[in-house]
């Protein structure tokens, strides 16, 4: 079995400033697919439980699969990036998403559709994770890397509220088969670009003459036992707090997987410190930027559910919105934020820095969230709701932000691992949120029926405490990033 000779690989030729930006397209398309049914699902639900028979318990996992996949494996999939190739990676989970999304759309029963929610999930982890990566190693220059991340990070802040609107009409105008189909021609599209303008990677394992050699190699060095102790803890935990809502915080369901889901990943660290090819490399965690970045995000991104998820079904269960007029409804934020995102942000990082923008982002969410919590039972549009769309602009100001801090301290060789790093702090700040928030909002609207209360009362406290915790979240995160995220000097 011979090794062949260490042989620096050819320089790869100079990417025009038209091909980076075809490729930031196509990272784009893949994240709004990514964000678009994320959120899409949400307005389509009804229609789905009535259409194939859900329990109101089983309903739960259309949205429960994909969280569970998409948050568990994106530090694998990152990693596999590293050593595989990050263009790779991103073509073959651009593939199975848009598969995935065939089979979810022709789905006839709940379990059909729940095993393609699920490989969507796998499908959106394996391109989501190297996203970044490869968005870095493509701008280099200070100025154009943050023009590029604030059109990346346009696309997930703004995505969530579009997703919503085009759910909501594809639902009431067609049916909901058609907000997984609409996924196939965006897919297909970025396959067929992404071969021709993403640039070519071997990966760090590519160094081996034959295709035993790279198996091997890269068994080893893709840390199977990592792997598989950080997905089943990541995929146990994960699943432990989106099922709070039904089992309580302290019950033997919670309390047990949650020990076990603890276990399993502090295996993991225990793992990555004494492995001779770690999965995910300690000193990534001796960047402060790198360690704050992923903590505000995650407090950020929890706090958030409020805004886009409460929010929404104050409109709809307390004023009677439609699944359509709902998404209307949220349009203006999508637009601010997207504003604010592609036209101000790269500018105000160039001239006052990430941790300044990051922090007047924070300032204004936190505005936004201590405003809603006093919104009234009868609210107006005009008058109650669509005052705060204007605050949303602090999204648009934060993410692009703390995307750039994130990935700023990561080398090349890293590049993907951080990607995937970033991506899982956001999800695993998702699944929180969702569970922290719609159980307090349940329970203290519990509490207020049974104390008297009529039903719009109860639901519109329910959502004031949501509200009001949420607020305290984005206070936390802003100490945080005022704390250990440090002044740049540009």
């Amino acid at each position: 079995m011979s090794k062949s000779a260490t042989v620096t690989p050819p320089a790869a030729p100079p990417r025009t400033a038209r091909t980076r930006a075809l490729a930031l397209g196509v990272l784009a398309s893949g994240m709004l697919m990514i964000v678009l049914d994320g959120s899409i699902v949400t307005v389509a639900m009804p229609a789905i439980q009535d259409d194939l028979g859900f329990s109101p318990a089983g309903l739960s996992w259309v949205v429960n699969a994909y969280l569970i996949a998409f948050g568990s494996l994106l530090l694998l999939a990152g990693r596999l990036g590293d050593l595989l190739g990050r263009r790779r990676m991103f073509l073959a989970g651009t593939g199975v998403f848009t598969a995935a999304s065939l089979l979810a759309g022709a789905a006839t029963s709940p379990a059909v559709l729940i095993a393609a929610r699920f490989l969507q999930g796998v499908g959106s982890a394996m391109a989501a994770a190297v996203s970044l990566g490869i968005l870095v190693t493509l701008f280099t220059e200070p100025g154009e890397r943050a023009r590029a991340i604030a059109v990346f990070s346009f696309t997930g802040a703004a995505g969530a509220s579009i997703g919503q609107v085009v759910g909501g009409l594809l639902t009431d105008a067609l049916s909901w088969h058609w907000i997984f189909f609409i996924n196939l021609p965006i897919g297909l599209a970025a396959l067929a670009l992404a071969v021709r303008v993403l640039p070519g990677d071997r990966g760090t394992d590519a160094g081996t003459d034959t295709d035993t050699d790279t198996a091997r190699g890269l068994v080893a060095r893709a840390d199977v036992v990592g792997a598989l102790l950080i997905t089943a803890g990541l995929m146990l935990g994960i699943y432990t707090v989106v099922k709070v809502e039904q089992y309580g915080w302290v019950s033997a369901h919670t309390l047990g997987l949650g020990a076990l889901a603890a276990a399993l990943n502090g295996a993991f660290i225990a793992r990555q410190a004494t492995a001779r090819t770690p999965l995910m490399p300690l000193r990534i965690f001796r960047s402060r930027g790198v360690v704050g970045a992923n903590v505000v995000q995650m407090l950020m991104v929890a706090a958030l559910f409020s805004f886009q998820i409460v929010l929404a079904l104050h409109l709809q269960r307390v004023l009677g919105y439609s699944a359509a007029e709902t998404g209307l409804a949220m349009l203006p934020a999508a637009l601010v934020i997207g504003a604010v995102s592609l036209g101000v942000s790269a500018r105000l990082i160039g001239r006052f820095g990430e941790r300044n923008v990051l922090l007047t982002g924070l300032l204004l969410l936190v505005t936004l969230l201590v405003l809603l919590t006093r919104i009234p039972v009868d609210a107006h549009y005009a008058t109650d709701v669509l005052p705060l769309m204007f605050l949303s602009a602090g999204f648009g100001l934060a993410l692009p932000a703390l995307t750039s801090l994130g990935m700023s301290d990561a080398g090349e060789e890293d590049a993907g691992l951080a990607s995937g790093l970033f991506n899982t702090t956001q999800q695993i700040g998702m699944a929180v949120g969702v569970a922290v928030l719609s159980t307090l909002a349940a329970s203290r609207s519990e509490r207020l029926l049974a104390g008297g209360a009529g039903r719009a009362e109860a639901l519109t406290g329910g959502y004031h405490l949501a509200f009001g915790v949420g607020a305290g979240l984005l206070v936390t995160a802003f100490v945080v990033a005022f704390v250990v995220l440090r002044r740049r000097t540009r």
